[in-house]
């Protein structure tokens, strides 16, 4: 029987650690793309949300926000916001971080 290590994961825990870290990074990285974009098509003209107003920046729910205003933003439009995104992303930026930018505004 072999002994195992305590300190160190098994395979399994390994690649089950792996792909919980990047499922939290790709859900973080989608929230800062559905502010982003909220802002970019400056949905805060309409927003009932006075802080979003003032700040004329998404500051409130930005994912109820941009499922309620992406099917008013023509799809000619939601592609440059993307490409914009895109063309912006860091050349170190990781996989999550870059299958997210990868996703139109109403994939999110």
């Amino acid at each position: 029987m072999r002994a195992t290590n305590p300190s160190r994961p098994s395979k399994q825990t390994a690649e089950f650690l792996a792909a919980e870290r990047y499922k939290a990074r790709f859900r973080d990285e989608k929230a800062k793309l559905q502010r982003a974009y909220c802002t970019l098509f400056k949905f805060w003209r309409t927003c009932r949300f006075k802080p979003c107003r003032n700040a004329r920046a998404c500051q409130g729910n930005p994912e109820a926000c941009l499922k309620r205003g992406v099917g008013t933003v023509s799809r000619d439009a939601q592609w440059q916001a993307r490409q914009k995104i895109l063309d912006a992303t860091p050349a170190g930026a990781g996989v999550p971080e870059r299958a997210a930018r990868e996703c139109l505004p109403g994939e999110l």
